[in-house]
This record gives structure tokens, C-alpha cells and sequence, in this order.
């Protein structure tokens, strides 16, 4: 910490900039957690360096994702909790490059907050200091902007950047997809981190967030609870699958559903039909679409209804590949088939 930087002004008008030395303080054990080989240094400079091992790589390619939490940041305000949101945060962003079969290796963060508190900015690099623990990658730097004025002194917005790096003949494009190919299902935490627009709408959380407090027999759990669940991390279970049979696509479900994603891992001219009975949707999105009278395509337009993650092998690996999965910690199942044809997406 820089003692002798301080401006009584800068703090007049709302800036605290010793709060910040603060809160790098007591982020810095949490960021420890994600050191891997290849980081050079430590906090504090003006970038993050990191050296990649490119042993047994014939063409290195790039690849990079960031995304945001959202408004799903609400419910962490209204409950004054803030540890997982930064899980969420890696999530997204990691879960989005290892479908080209990238390994993520560094991440940054961005908070922007109304005022600096460092307790709960250090709250919130812890959770994103385990997102990267659970993907494998080095959370190397970050930066936390208060804007006094411009947001309420408790909001704040925290998104994310990745960098993860692929082998370019090992690049998934979908291109070997064909029909009869095999779909499989990788469970969601719940909700994750998109459509909480609608859930906010729909439970009236803006106006009684006390509605989070309330315990939800069906859920077993308070229904603030199953709404901050983290998003799952794919990272690992996804690349130790690669590494076992070919894998023809990967798509992350995230805003958009099923509607919009899954085809995003299929090319033209082919569709993925999806046994509806298969998918197993936990009882969160059975209360949303109950409170909010949603019709069921709207739902699986908007949320994952509990899939985080779709699969394509071919038909003969469908069963390695789901001994592969169930073995790094996922209960995957099958979903559906790619077929010739139709919708992109059919619910059947």
C-alpha cells in the first residue's frame, strides 16, 4: 500500500483512493489461490504478463471472451451477498471459449462500483478468484473504478476477460457435425446468469426483495439461495473429454436458451432435435414459469432450463463419452440427436 498517496480533494468529491489500496490488500490472498505456471509477477503494474508453455502445439491460436454478470448482480445487492458473483463472472466468459476446445489461461475483472468498499470488493475477487481456481486460469489483474455520481453508493457492475489458447487443427467449428450424431446434456446449477430481467419481473423483486428471504419447499432452499447458485465451470470436464474421444461441438447455454445457442454448434442444413422428456429441469424454472406465467417456448428461449452445456459426438462415442464426463464430476445424459433438416431447434 502507497501511504503517501492521498488527495483530500479527490476524496471531497467522492473518491477514496486509499480504499483502494485497501481492498488490493485484502484481495491479494484470494488471487494467490489462481497462481498456474506461466504467470509473471505479481499485481500492481499496468498489465498482466503471462508467458503460455506452447510445448506440443503446432499452430497456437488465441482465443478471447468477456461477458458480464448482469442484472443477476441485483439479488447478490439485495441480499448483501457478494463471495459468488465472480464465479458467475468467470463463468461466462471461460464457459465461451472452451467451446472452439480452448484452455482458458488468464483473466481479468472490472468492477465499477459508486464507492469503495473494500470489504466488499475484496468479497467479490474472492468469488472470482474461485471461478478461475475452477477453470484452471490465473486471475493476473483486474481494475475497480468508483464512480460517485454516476452510480448509487451500494451498486456496482463486474464483468470479465479471458484469454485461452488452442492447437488450430484442434478447433471446434462444427464442421465435422452429421446426422445421427449424439447431443449430451451437461446439468446447469440453475438459473446461472442470464434472464434475471424476467425473474426479477416475475417474483416483483424490485418491489418486496424481501420475496428472497422467503424458504420454497419445492426448491428446499430460500428462493435467494437457488437465484445466486453460481454458474457451473465446463472448463475441465470439457477439455478431459476432448482429450478422450473427438468431440464434434460444444455450445454454452446462456441468454437464448436452447433457441439460440445450440444451433450456434450445428452447421446449415442440420437441426438438433430434443427429447423434451429427457431434459431435467430442476424445480427453479418450474416456479418461474408458475409465477410469471411463461409459455414454455419463452422459457426455453430465455433460460438453460437446466442444461448449462451440450455435447455432439458421434453415436459410437456417445457412451465413452458419457463414462468420460460422469468421471470428471458431470452427470451427463443424453439429450437429443442431430438430424437433417426443420427447425434448428425441435422440442419433441
Amino acid at each position: 500500500m502507497n501511504k503517501e498517496s492521498y488527495s483530500a480533494s479527490y476524496a471531497a468529491a467522492g473518491v477514496d483512493i486509499t480504499a483502494g489500496y485497501t481492498a488490493v490488500e485484502l484481495m491479494k490472498s484470494h488471487i494467490a489461490r489462481t497462481a498456474i505456471p506461466g504467470v509473471l509477477g505479481g499485481i500492481g503494474g499496468f498489465g498482466g504478463l503471462f508467458e503460455p508453455d506452447l510445448a506440443g502445439m503446432e499452430h497456437p491460436v488465441l482465443i478471447s471472451g468477456t461477458d458480464g454478470v448482469g442484472t443477476k448482480l441485483r439479488i447478490a445487492q439485495y441480499l448483501d451477498k457478494h463471495d459468488t458473483v465472480g464465479v458467475d463472472c468467470v463463468a461466462m466468459c471461460v464457459n465461451d471459449v472452451v467451446c472452439a476446445g480452448a484452455k482458458p489461461l488468464l483473466f481479468l475483472d472490472y468492477i465499477a462500483c459508486g464507492k469503495n468498499v473494500p470489504q466488499r470488493i475484496a468479497s467479490i475477487v474472492a468469488g472470482v478468484a474461485e471461478g478461475c481456481v475452477q477453470a484452471g486460469c490465473a486471475l493476473v489483474g483486474g481494475e475497480t473504478a468508483e464512480h460517485p455520481g454516476v452510480m448509487p453508493a451500494d451498486d456496482y457492475d463486474l464483468a470479465g476477460f479471458t484469454v485461452g489458447i488452442v492447437d488450430k487443427s484442434k478447433i471446434l467449428d462444427n464442421t465435422a457435425t452429421r446426422a445421427g450424431d449424439v447431443i449430451l446434456a451437461l446439468p446447469s446449477s440453475g438459473v446461472h446468469s442470464n434472464g434475471f430481467s424476467l425473474v426479477r419481473k416475475v417474483f416483483g423483486l424490485d418491489e418486496r426483495p424481501q420475496t428472497l428471504d422467503g424458504r420454497q419447499e419445492e426448491l428446499g432452499m430460500t428462493l435467494g439461495e437457488a437465484l445466486l447458485a453460481p454458474t457451473k465451470i465446463y472448463v475441465k470436464p470439457v477439455l478431459a473429454l476432448m482429450g478422450a474421444v473427438t468431440v464434434k461441438g460444444v455450445s454454452h447455454i446462456t441468454g437464448g436458451g436452447f433457441y439460440e445457442n445450440i444451433p450456434r454448434s450445428i452447421p446449415e442444413g442440420l437441426s438438433a432435435r430434443i427429447e423434451k422428456a429427457a431434459v431435467r429441469t430442476p424445480a427453479i424454472f418450474r416456479l418461474i414459469q408458475k409465477a410469471g406465467e411463461i409459455p414454455e417456448r419463452d422459457m426455453f428461449n430465455t433460460f438453460n432450463m437446466g442444461v448449462g452445456m451440450t455435447v455432439t459426438v458421434a453415436e459410437e462415442n456417445a457412451d465413452s463419452a458419457l463414462r468420460t464426463l460422469r468421471a470428471a464430476g458431470e452427470e451427463a445424459y443424453v439429450l437429443g440427436r442431430i438430424v437433417s433438416g426443420g427447425e434448428r431447434v425441435q422440442l419433441v
